[in-house]
């Protein structure tokens, strides 16, 4: 991948998050303002307010339940359900499969051949029946491809996640690379581009958005607004 190329791609990154994803978070940042949205535990509400800021008062009560929500909940959620789209946007001539149970078709740039993939966001976000459905669809697939005297081996067919380190896997990913390579983070962006330093440079495009984007003043509002409400309450 030539340089330009890749400040293309990367900057298609960064215009899809600040489409996407950053009003989706806004969105659910703003609408924490109202207590109807958290169903806190009552035993650690106070808690977690005088370990965040050494006192109770409203303010800090609503800082202890906004910050768990807009810095991971809500953005990881969105994420989540967004990374197909967002790689079909980075990369021009790149589609969802239409093979039942594969999300995602590439050439994979360390041996040449084309990969079928599962594609997931990172290293724990599958559970025990998520497993048995990887592996019956990659089954189903390889059958079908056979069926068709079609060149497909095996490990042809990758569970791929978008971030993370090996050593994060939980042990459900771990079931599917015990029959199906799982590729995690800096290895899938390198097989999937070419490029060894990608991921990290994907990494630090996306951080640049929230810093252009200055949303900090966003989030006191909110929280100045959900400690409002926790007043009238009596909480």
């Amino acid at each position: 991948m030539d340089a330009e190329k890749k400040r293309l791609i990367l900057e298609r990154a960064k215009k899809w998050w600040k489409k996407e994803l950053l009003p989706a978070h806004k969105r659910n940042t703003v609408k924490l303002g109202d207590p109807k949205h958290f169903n806190e535990n009552p035993f650690l509400r106070s808690y977690l307010a005088y370990f965040l800021e050494g006192n109770n008062r409203p303010e800090s009560i609503a800082k202890a339940l906004i910050y768990p929500r807009v810095l991971g909940t809500s953005i990881t959620t969105s994420f989540g359900s967004r990374i197909q789209k967002m790689i079909t946007v980075m990369f021009e001539g790149i589609n969802g499969s239409t093979t039942p149970g594969i999300d995602l078709e590439f050439i994979d740039t360390f041996d040449g051949r084309k990969k079928y993939c599962q594609v997931k966001a990172g290293p724990n976000v599958i559970n025990r029946d998520d497993v048995i459905t990887v592996k019956n669809h990659f089954r189903d697939a390889l059958r079908l491809a056979r069926a068709n005297h079609l060149d497909l081996r095996s490990d042809d067919f990758m569970f791929c996640l978008i971030y993370g380190e090996p050593s994060q896997m939980n042990g459900f990913v771990k079931q599917v690379q015990a029959d199906y390579p799982v590729v995690i983070g800096k290895e899938f962006w390198h097989r999937f581009t070419g490029d060894e330093d990608f991921y990290e440079d994907l990494i630090d495009s996306i951080g640049q958005v929230a810093n252009e984007c200055k949303m900090k003043s966003l989030v006191n509002k909110v929280i100045k607004q959900l400690s409002k409400n926790i007043e009238k309450q009596g909480r």
